[in-house]
């Protein structure tokens, strides 16, 4: 068994790639599927759609080689979307609430205003945010009829999307999520290892709803026959952004990689230590072997790659994503329009779910090109606070390289203007789907055909490195208007 299968599911579209023993990508497949947006700032999935796509994809990939030779399956998957279903019929009781639903944003006040909050994260790492799982599970219990008693007589199951997937994949015997999962649902201590009763308890959450929580690299049972012809181990799984990390190679503390998805999340590794921010950055398992956490801090940006996405779909402005690279560079230099992409509210640093966006600057000239390059350097800014709040908590060792991945990254343009910005080298790798390459490598490092983490991270390799040119006073006065920029948006 000479192959890994890597199924990364995510926030718009599922893709299974078939990766060989030294981890190269043989062949790939992947659907989108649809998002609901039922009110404002509510957005869901069909769990059914995230179950057919992963099984199409992945029968896909399959067809094109002997199912014999795959030794392992690893699995990513989009963090914190929160799914319950029953447990007895496998059907989940509501639509997934994904991780950029805002939708209790309240519960969240109340636990601020009940001062919970500093206990709260003294335990997770994490702030009192719609953004997470915990509140989301809560929402589902108090809305959904019948779904408190079910849940109190230990009927339901919840889950992020890897331990919904790990049920269906194994026709109902696993239910399992792994640390790094785990870590971004509000009620798991990370110090301790283990859900979080008095969390739980606050939050009206019984423990047998949760699933057993297993290192990244892990036993997490066999695939049912009936889907691909044979039972096939699953031995790998981390969440999207964690598994981007291992991908990277970032294994030594003080390496940084920033995924450019749907949003933007940066990493920090911080080894050992559990570095609680003072700047209002996330303190998260980066990743977990033999029994040990590795922790990172972590700035998440909701809206990254879903600007261009909001370009392409909503204003109608573009046909494809490829063509903000070319717009950007027909932009007028002498308009300066900021666009503040706070469509679900502000993640990190400023956590405000409450906010939305905006747009500064406009004159009657202003037209596609320029709305496209505001797009993009939308992105860039973003980065740049959360890499000056990790400066701020980490010190000199956040001042490095900075590893990039993700669907953003093959813009040249918007790579070009992330290194001027943020002053410092930006490295893209040769292989960018890093987060399904971290996946396989979970799975096959727990399968013995992939070596260790030191010897694996000599297999990265650079594919082009960005250098800073922008004079230091552009990039300070570009900074200081974006500032300003988002500042006014707070206030409206």
């Amino acid at each position: 068994m000479t192959q890994i299968l890597a199924i990364d599911q995510g926030t718009t579209s599922t893709r299974s790639i078939l990766f060989s023993k030294d981890l190269r990508p043989i062949t790939s497949a992947q659907e989108e599927f649809p998002q609901h947006f039922p009110s404002s700032g509510w957005v869901e999935h069909d769990p059914a759609d995230l179950w057919r796509t992963t099984l199409a994809t992945a029968r896909a990939v399959l067809a094109q080689t002997d199912s014999a030779a795959v030794a392992a399956i690893g699995i990513t998957n989009q963090r914190e979307t929160t799914i319950l279903w029953d447990r007895e019929t496998g059907s989940p009781i509501a639509n997934a609430i994904v991780w950029q639903d805002r939708r209790t944003a309240d519960i969240c006040a109340a636990l601020k205003d009940a001062n919970y909050e500093p206990m709260i994260r003294e335990r997770t790492g994490l702030l009192c945010d719609p953004y997470f799982s915990g509140t989301k599970i809560k929402w589902l219990l108090d809305h959904i009829p019948g779904a408190r008693d079910k849940a109190e007589a230990g009927k339901l199951a919840f889950g992020t999307v890897d331990s919904f997937l790990i049920w269906k994949l194994t026709g109902g015997r696993v239910h399992a999520t792994d640390a790094t999962n785990a870590a971004r649902t509000l009620i798991y201590n990370i110090k301790t290892g283990a859900w979080d009763a008095e969390i739980c308890s606050l939050l009206g959450i019984p423990l047998s709803l949760l699933p057993e929580v297993k290192d990244s690299a892990a036993d997490y049972g066999t695939t049912d026959p009936a889907l691909f012809g044979r039972a096939i181990p699953i031995r790998g799984v981390a969440g999207d952004q964690q598994a981007a990390t291992v991908g990277q190679a970032c294994f030594q503390p003080g390496m940084m990689k920033s995924t450019y998805g749907t949003g933007c999340f940066a990493l920090l590794n911080t080894g050992a230590d559990m570095v609680l921010s003072k700047n209002r950055l996330l303190t998260t398992i980066a990743y977990q072997l033999n029994g040990t956490p590795t922790y990172a801090l972590e700035g998440a940006i909701f809206v990254a790659g879903a600007v261009v996405q909001w370009l392409r779909d909503g204003l109608h402005l573009i046909a494809t994503a490829a063509e903000t690279q070319r717009l950007a560079d027909q932009a007028d230099p002498g308009q300066d329009v900021i666009l503040v992409p706070a469509f679900t509210g502000f993640g990190a640093p400023y956590w405000r779910p409450d906010r939305r966006g905006a747009i500064f600057g406009l004159t009657r000239g202003t037209g596609a090109p320029e709305l496209a390059r505001a797009a993009l350097e939308s992105v860039s800014y973003q980065t740049r606070d959360l890499l000056e709040a990790m400066r701020a908590d980490w010190g000199n060792a956040a001042e490095g390289v900075l590893r990039v991945d993700g669907g953003m990254v093959s813009n040249d343009w918007a790579m070009q203007f992330l290194a001027d910005f943020l002053g410092a080298p930006v490295d893209r790798p040769v292989v960018t789907e890093t987060t399904a390459l971290g996946a396989a490598y979970l799975a096959g490092l727990h399968s013995g055909i992939c070596p260790e983490p030191a010897v694996f991270a000599e297999t990265w390799v650079l594919e082009r490195r960005f250098v800073p040119s922008m004079p230091d006073d552009v990039r300070a006065a570009k900074y200081a208007r974006w500032g300003r920029a988002v500042a006014a948006t707070m206030m409206v």
